[in-house]
């Protein structure tokens, strides 16, 4: 029988884990508190622990697994730049993730955000609470005819694309490793700078991992170059965008409106 510990978990985690292991000989034990340093001692006798997004898995952490006898670590989402990958190895820790979530639950999604942002659907739905059913203020605008900029074009990305292809508009991308023939089925057009995406898009909508690179790759000096008005869109991860200055150029009105299913501050507000 394999041990497992799973941390940060959730009630729907323990019932799809059950679920997917009902023919294989796992004993779960599963914990609701994050994995760091200090909760690692909680996987004793474990071969392997299963964590989350806001799991800090550093090297003193992964020390501690590694002298309890842990061999596997398996990730519960895409993004690993919460672990030190470069010590898992050193450690001789496997570790694995999840290779793609849904694309199309988060491209529609992704969509959804832009739509309830253009056409004021919070706001009218919370008037229509009210018994308000004014107009004022709720006007919108065609997307048919606009102009999509998509930083990254990975699977979610390029679902994305399809989607605004859809409504008719243009869509420009911009990723380290173009998937041109993607690009021409779909009528897409690759720029070569994240820079010139933001200077001739409408919309804006970030498909990307967190990197050193795509840290903050929202900030102050790029937003200056996006189109007043324009939209901004992130389900990918919470620290490509500075959020401070976000907040600054929605005061100002630089930028019209954003729709975040991820923020860079989340782990205490988290579910």
């Amino acid at each position: 029988m394999i041990t497992a510990a799973v941390f940060d978990t959730k009630p729907y985690d323990r019932q799809a884990l059950q679920q997917a292991s009902a023919h294989h000989d796992i004993d779960w034990h599963f914990l609701e508190f994050r994995l760091t340093e200090d909760t690692a001692p909680a996987a004793k006798n474990a071969r392997v622990v299963c964590v989350f997004v806001n799991d800090q898995l550093d090297r003193s952490c992964l020390e501690v697994l590694a002298r309890q006898g842990v061999e596997l670590v398996a990730l519960r989402c895409t993004g690993s730049n919460h672990v030190d990958v470069v010590a898992a190895k050193e450690l001789k820790l496997t570790v694995t993730r999840v290779p793609v979530y849904s694309p199309h639950s988060v491209a529609e999604h992704a969509v959804a955000l832009l739509l309830t942002l253009n056409r004021k659907i919070h706001r009218a739905f919370n008037r229509v609470r009210e018994l308000n059913f004014s107009l004022d203020g709720l006007v919108g605008f065609d997307l048919h005819g606009k102009t999509a900029g998509l930083v990254g074009t990975g699977k979610i990305g390029q679902v994305t694309g399809q989607i605004l292809r859809g409504f008719g508009m243009r869509v420009l991308a911009y990723d380290l490793f173009p998937n041109h023939e993607w690009a021409r089925q779909h009528g897409v057009e690759y720029v070569d700078a994240v820079s010139v995406l933001l200077r001739n898009s409408e919309v804006i909508s970030l498909h990307t991992p967190l990197t050193p690179e795509t840290k903050y790759i929202i900030r102050a000096e790029t937003i200056e170059l996006m189109r007043p008005g324009s939209i901004l869109i992130n389900v990918s991860r919470g620290a490509l965008v500075d959020t401070k200055a976000l907040i600054q150029a929605l005061k100002s009105g630089r930028i019209a409106g954003v729709g975040l299913d991820v923020y860079e501050e989340e782990e205490g507000i988290f579910f």
